[in-house]
């Protein structure tokens, strides 16, 4: 019988979700819908200081805004939760309490001072530094001793010596490593409570998990977190490990390289499909150049898809999906970026006139501006342009305006006045409507500028024709 797929998303609510654990969410999130399994949400918040309520409910409203529902977690209890470590203190100690009876565990004294000298001289002696296993062969008597003196104690995994760990990285394929090279281990802080790669470790098997991916920088815990479900008589997860982000020149991804916050795309205007297209392919590559909605990148998502070379982050192809998502977002998505910018109930018909010009909300607030607003007199090159095209060319204009007609009849109009075609009659005119040399197709910005500023815009660039000594930076 087949194992169930059941991935897991485990973040630590200590700051805000970036694209990074983001990426990490959205492939386990496409594997385990790839393959019919259960995606689960675990919160990692055994950083009593650092762990914040507040990110919990923020990183939640963030996935959901993706898209990446999860099937159980910590609103969502079944019977493998709790979904919050907090929560789960008992089983840790129960875990805790059978290693320590097996003698896969024992306390250690060492303080914080011991252990830097002992890292040191290992240093100094061209020796990689692991624990020296100062408190590995206490006996019971001494290790009383300890305890009744008030001594803090660590809990550290005991390693047998001689072994050759191995395992299947999902990624990075065959995996070997020396028991030696690890030393024992921290499963127990001095505080009482379960280090990372334990909680982790114990968690995962508790709850079935069946394949982990995460970033390459968990690479050492794997071998370490395979003994301790081992030892615990639980079957480990497959793991993969995936090749960081990086930004420009394969440096580190920072936030000035544009490692975002999610909730900052978001404000930003990002829509949720643009986020999953560029990180679906971060490290992971499909058959398909092309768009992908949300069932084509599951379907196409597979583990001999996802690479070992640096994944790098682009903005600028952040861009082209947000262009690609805008292109196909319903009208009623791309509405309110319009609100408190057009005249009530103009919202529908400026998207539709606007759209393929629409990247962010604030492209949407600048086309407002042109189309509604008022433009200050052109100037430079715009206003060279506009006046070379003559007064008689926008006095046909107007009367074509005036006389009712629409864009093609206005077109047909100024080729009759004027004996122009192609760019030397588009181009003055969309000058003298826009103040720019680009923009949405004119037909469509003049079924939605009023025609009242139609007539202003018209008659400002008449004037500038007669006048143009008169335009400010004009040539003399």
């Amino acid at each position: 019988m087949q194992t169930p797929v059941i991935t897991r998303f485990a973040p630590s609510p200590t700051g805000a979700l970036h694209l990074g654990n983001v990426r990490t969410a959205l492939f386990n999130w496409l594997y385990a819908r790839r393959h019919g399994g259960r995606f689960l949400l675990r919160i990692e918040d055994t950083d009593r200081e650092r762990s914040l309520e507040a990110q919990v409910t923020a990183l939640m409203a963030e996935l959901r805004w993706l898209g990446l529902e999860w099937d159980a977690g910590p609103d969502r209890e079944d019977a493998a939760g709790p979904y919050r470590q907090s929560a789960r203190a008992s089983r840790y100690a129960a875990a805790f309490a059978r290693l320590e009876a097996a003698d896969r565990a024992y306390p250690c004294y060492c303080t914080a001072l011991e252990l830097e000298l002992a890292r040191r001289t290992q240093l100094a002696a061209g020796r990689p530094p692991r624990y020296a296993g100062s408190c590995a062969t206490l006996t019971p008597a001494v290790r009383a001793a300890r305890a009744a003196e008030g001594r803090p104690a660590t809990l550290r995994f005991r390693v047998t010596p001689g072994e050759v760990l191995l395992y299947d990285d999902l990624v990075r394929g065959p995996q070997r490593f020396a028991s030696e090279d690890l030393g024992d281990f921290v499963i127990r802080r001095a505080d009482g409570s379960a280090a990372f790669l334990f909680s982790n470790a114990v968690d995962d098997t508790a709850m079935a998990v069946s394949h982990v991916l995460r970033g390459e920088d968990h690479v050492a815990n794997t071998p370490r977190q395979r003994l301790i479900a081992l030892a615990l008589g639980a079957e480990p997860p497959r793991y993969g490990h995936l090749p960081l982000l990086v930004g420009p020149g394969g440096a580190p991804l920072s936030k000035r390289d544009g490692s975002a916050a999610v909730a900052e795309l978001r404000e930003a205007g990002y829509l949720p499909e643009a986020v999953l297209n560029l990180l679906g392919r971060l490290g992971h590559s499909y058959a398909e150049e092309g768009w992908l909605g949300r069932e084509a990148l599951i379907a196409g998502f597979t583990l001999d898809g996802l690479g070992r070379a640096p994944a790098h982050f682009d903005r600028a192809q952040l861009r082209h999906w947000q262009k690609e998502a805008v292109h196909r977002a319903p009208a009623a998505l791309l509405e309110p970026w319009a609100r408190q910018h057009v005249p009530p109930g103009r919202e529908a018909a400026f998207v539709a006139a606007v759209r393929a010009n629409l990247e962010l909300p604030a492209d949407a607030a600048l086309w407002a501006h042109i189309v509604y607003g008022e433009l200050p007199c052109a100037v430079g090159p715009i206003g060279a342009l506009i006046a070379a095209a003559g007064a008689a060319f926008y006095a046909a204009a107007l009367a074509a305006v005036g006389a009712g007609a629409g864009y093609a009849a206005l077109v047909t109009a100024l080729k009759a006045a004027s004996g122009k075609g192609g760019a030397a009659l588009f181009k003055p005119l969309r000058a003298a409507l826009t103040q720019r040399l680009d923009g949405p197709e004119l037909a469509a910005l003049l079924e939605v500028m009023p025609p009242s500023t139609v007539v202003a815009r018209l008659e400002a660039a008449r004037a500038l024709a007669l006048h143009p000594d008169r335009s400010p930076g004009s040539s003399p």
